[in-house]
């Protein structure tokens, strides 16, 4: 049984990117390291990820493209017990309210269990973000409604869009003010829906740019990096190889200077199933790929 990658994490309240790995029940986790060598080559055939753990019954082929990495039966058993689908209305946990900033213009409203922290705005490749309340799930959920109809923000953003914006950002005065001032929009609703059993807490704007690696005001890459082309990998083909320096990675993407090439961007929940070896800095690319903000919808698949 070989080790199959299970996409990145980002673990500890200001811990950088961990590529998880599996074999069987055992787990393992690959520490990233921005500025060093990563490639890898995939093998063989893309299997299902299997489900809260436990491996795919039928050992299902799964399409190059999908970003779940499961199949439908596995799909479905992995959320039977997903605050994001409503699953689990009883779940006896803190929750926090939160306002998440990707880009100009971009911003969310969403909610995440207190005791994973900030792991879940890193995990959706929110650059900025602050602290809105904390209370019962059920008081999170509500004022997560509230404040998507009295503010006109969604929850949820696609991640064309989010990974579009990446490599021009404004700096980080800019991102904090804008997600100052929907915090204070937000605050004066109090008394127009808010929910009793939900704590306001105040405004603290976390940035993530240097955890994600990205630099300031230049987008990607950091102070002084040439962005260049910047093309996000729609899929792995067996014997494809993706080979760089990473530079960044912000949610579930890792950002890859490949010379020639320029920025390629490899969504890691496209190599979720894959066996994967290593592979050198000669191996290229050699994957299809696709220009970010180029025009070609990718809602479909990010």
């Amino acid at each position: 049984m070989e080790w199959q990658c299970t996409g990145l994490r980002w673990p500890g309240e200001r811990g950088g990117p961990v590529l998880g790995w599996r074999k069987g029940r055992e787990v393992r986790g690959s520490a990233l390291a921005y500025g060093t060598g990563f490639g890898f080559r995939a093998e063989g055939v893309r299997g299902c990820a299997g489900a809260r753990g436990n491996a795919c019954p039928v050992a299902a082929v799964v399409a190059p493209r999908s970003t779940g990495g499961r199949c439908p039966e596995c799909g479905r058993l992995d959320r039977a017990h997903s605050v994001a689908a409503d699953t689990i209305p009883d779940d006896p946990r803190t929750y926090r309210v939160y306002l998440a900033w990707f880009g100009p213009g971009m911003v969310k409203v969403g909610i995440t269990a207190e005791e994973r922290g900030a792991a879940r705005l890193r995990e959706q490749g929110a650059v900025a973000f602050s602290w809105l309340g904390r209370g019962p799930l059920m008081a999170a959920r509500r004022a997560e409604e509230l404040l998507r109809a009295a503010l006109g923000v969604p929850d949820r953003i696609p991640y064309a869009r989010k990974r579009a914006v990446r490599a021009e950002l404004p700096g980080a005065a800019e991102r904090a003010g804008e997600v100052g001032a929907l915090y204070g929009r937000a605050a004066a609703l109090d008394g127009g829906g808010w929910p009793e059993a939900l704590e306001r807490l105040p405004f603290e704007a976390v940035d993530h740019a240097g955890i994600f690696g990205i630099g300031e005001g230049t987008g990607v890459g950091g102070a002084g990096e040439s962005c260049g082309v910047v093309r996000a990998v729609t899929g792995l083909v067996g014997g494809g190889a993706v080979a760089g320096r990473l530079v960044a990675a912000a949610g579930p993407d890792l950002h890859l200077e490949t010379g020639a090439d320029g920025i390629v961007v490899v969504d890691t929940r496209l190599m979720t199933g894959w066996a994967l070896a290593a592979a050198g800095p000669e191996a290229g690319v050699s994957v299809p790929t696709v220009a970010v903000g180029g025009g070609v919808s990718q809602d479909g698949l990010f």
